[in-house]
């Protein structure tokens, strides 16, 4: 499974934790972490938890403050 994007277009629709630690910057756990965290976009697949891009983007955007 790659983790190693250029850039966000790159991204597959669906990303695991290991790709939104990737993508993000962070650590597995921090990604992990954040998946779990309340009003964090996540769909779960069977057992498997999952982050829209699209609703990735506009998390990212609520949540950046302004200075």
């Amino acid at each position: 499974m790659k983790t190693d994007y250029r850039n966000f277009d790159e991204l597959p629709a669906m990303l695991t934790a290991n790709e939104l630690a990737g993508a993000l910057g962070i650590s597995r756990a921090g990604a992990y972490a954040l998946i779990h965290s309340k009003g964090f976009p996540t769909l779960r697949i069977g057992k498997r938890l999952m982050v829209p891009k699209d609703k990735l983007t506009q998390w990212i955007d609520r949540n950046t403050g302004d200075g």
